[in-house]
């Protein structure tokens, strides 16, 4: 826990949104106050710059993305500076641009309405402040951004010749820092940061620096911006609290069997393999959100692997490993604990990556123990795997596996920071703008507190992940070997549920419709709305999102959604319907620790609360 937030000098200003077409000028400040403020934001930014900059003193990282930024920027400009006439055209396009935009500004300061020449998107919550329209200066500020970014991105968009992972990684690259220099994100150029720091004297430039030190103390060194209040949640009192006992554990799992909630049970019980990206509560938030509490709701034997936050220790441990001693060492588990051989199966993400890459070992060697599988927003195709593959060529992986070589381990923080760089604007510059420039700390928002609950990677595993999956893409080739065992999709035979989500960033929808078709069994592909997480974990009580059906996935993705049959509400029940079809005969509840295998301590267990 950091410091208590200090309040500053000054008179707390309000947050009320201005709707008069006629917005008020900024109070008169405290110059006393104002003077005070602004000598404390002095010294505390020199403290923050000399914590900035001593682990690049160390010779840190850092200087890797920033020249794979330049590489891929540089290539554009190439292209453009090598054609004279073609550069000359979109100069003057962007001339013409800033010209109309001038006329439509004079035209507003002589009090006559002008419509926009740029206008943000309907959803962009940057410029929802009503000085952003009402101002004639803010609008031209507005709009005068707009138009270099959509300029900017055309000209990536345009540039003829270019290799599309150059192309790719310059469009990510550009939104990054098109992201950076939004105006919303500095004080003389934001009209709601202007009126706050007038009202308040500068005193949330003073709370937002004391925080932003108290951040980069706790990133020792780097800056970690928080995105909730870390205080307010704890795992096992206010999220992750569904009743059950840890019944096996290994040194890379923990095995979670949830309370029975109904007097009877389906005979075959359900095991869920989830990321160690991340960790596996997001599937356990809250009793309203929790999608582990509505399966034991509905009559599922419910066991959740746990992974451990890997250390040095775990640096051999490969996807071999996590097949072995994860998923395998989990099914032997439930067979000892309920006396069932067989199992049916999810996986979330990279968790479902190996539940497929686990389905084609068993296909490969006979082993028939899970009879069902399905995967949540999981690609086993990553020929259209989205933004990450920006970070996955050959040099980039050589210098995290120089990196894991040293301690063992990708740090949690890396991957959290890939993570929140593929939305910028929600995941990072929002936050430093309340944070660092309102002063104000982030709201207590438990899908953010595990956001932030970042997992370190075992060197072996990561690097066999990138280079067989975004790399090589080996497992939809056929060419993936684990356990010296050739491994092919196209002989796994068993039922498939396969769910995408509409606006998925990490598994985009497509990625994961082109992977439906490698599965030589049937397949029932299933778009859900949002995203990686809120089109996931969607409770049928207060449901966000709807969800479409439309069968396997064949022929072109825009086509099946054309076709596909949109549902309202969760697809929870759907997929339960589906799965309960499979097997449906049931059998007295089972309790944990009561069978053969003792309880190991209550749910959530150990591993999930070891931190990075």
């Amino acid at each position: 826990m950091g410091r208590p937030v200090p309040q500053g000098t000054g008179t707390a200003g309000s947050d009320a949104r201005v709707t008069s077409p006629h917005t008020p000028p900024p109070q008169v400040p405290d110059f006393e106050a104002l003077a005070r403020n602004a000598g404390q934001f002095v010294e505390t930014m020199g403290r923050n710059v000399s914590q900035l900059l001593k682990p690049a003193e160390a010779g840190a990282g850092g200087s890797d993305e920033l020249k794979e930024m330049s590489r891929a920027l540089g290539t554009v400009a190439e292209h453009w500076l090598s054609d004279p006439q073609k550069s000359i055209e979109a100069q003057t396009r962007l001339g013409e641009a800033f010209v109309t935009l001038w006329g439509s500004t004079l035209v507003r300061l002589q009090g006559s309405p002008a419509p926009p020449v740029a206008a943000p998107e309907p959803k962009d919550p940057r410029f929802a402040h009503a000085d952003w329209t009402q101002n004639p200066y803010f609008d031209f500020i507005k709009q005068a951004y707009l138009i270099l970014v959509r300029w900017s991105e055309d000209l990536v968009d345009q540039a003829e010749g270019l290799d599309e992972p150059t192309r790719h990684k310059a469009q990510f690259y550009l939104r990054q820092i098109t992201s950076a220099l939004s105006p919303s994100n500095f004080v003389l150029t934001n009209p709601e940061l202007i009126r706050q720091t007038f009202a308040e004297n500068g005193a949330n430039l003073v709370r937002g620096l004391q925080m932003l030190q108290e951040d980069i103390e706790a990133g020792k060194g780097e800056l970690r911006v928080r995105q909730s209040d870390q205080a307010s949640f704890e795992v096992g009192r206010n999220v992750a609290v569904s009743p059950g006992a840890v019944v096996f554990r290994n040194e890379l799992i923990e095995l979670i069997q949830y309370a029975p909630s109904t007097e009877t049970v389906l005979k075959r019980p359900f095991l869920i393999v989830p990321p160690w990206i991340n960790k596996f509560y997001i599937l356990d938030l809250n009793p309203q959100k929790s999608f582990i509490k509505w399966m034991v709701d509905q009559g599922l034997t419910v066991f959740c692997i746990s992974w451990v936050n890997p250390d040095a220790r775990h640096a051999d441990k490969d996807f071999e490993s996590y097949m072995r001693e994860g998923i395998e060492a989990a099914i032997d588990a439930i067979g000892a604990a309920t006396g069932e051989r067989e199992v049916a199966a999810a996986g979330y993400c990279v968790g479902g990556t190996l539940l497929g890459v686990t389905l084609a070992h068993q296909a490969a060697t006979g082993n028939t123990r899970i009879k069902s599988a399905t995967l949540l927003t999981t690609q086993v195709d990553f020929t259209h795997a989205g933004d990450l593959k920006v970070f996955a060529d050959e040099a980039q992986i050589r210098q995290v596996e120089a990196r894991m070589a040293e301690r063992g381990y990708l740090d949690g923080a890396r991957m959290a920071n890939a993570f929140n760089m593929l939305r910028p604007n929600d995941l990072i510059w929002s936050y430093v703008v309340n944070n660092y420039v309102k002063g104000k700390p982030p709201a207590a928002f438990d899908l953010l507190y595990w956001n932030s609950d970042a997992t370190r990677m075992p060197a072996a595993n990561h690097a066999f992940y990138l280079r067989n999956c975004y790399l090589e893409n080996a497992l939809a080739k056929g060419k993936m070997v684990l356990g010296n065992v050739r491994l092919d999709l196209g002989r796994v035979k068993v039922p498939v549920f396969n769910l995408a989500t509409r606006e998925d960033h990490i598994a985009p929808a497509l990625s994961v419709f082109e992977g439906s078709s490698k599965f030589g069994g049937p397949v029932d592909y299933v778009l859900a709305g949002s995203g990686h997480i809120a089109g996931v974990v969607n409770p049928p009580a207060k449901p966000k999102y709807g969800f479409w059906t439309g069968g396997p996935a064949k022929g072109r993705l825009e086509d099946w959604i054309a076709a596909a049959t949109e549902h309202k509400g969760s697809w929870w029940p759907y997929w339960f319907s589906w799965l309960e079809a499979q097997a449906p005969e049931r059998v007295p509840a089972r309790i944990p620790g009561e069978g053969p295998l003792p309880s190991l301590g209550p749910a959530p267990g150990t591993y999930v609360r070891i931190k990075s």
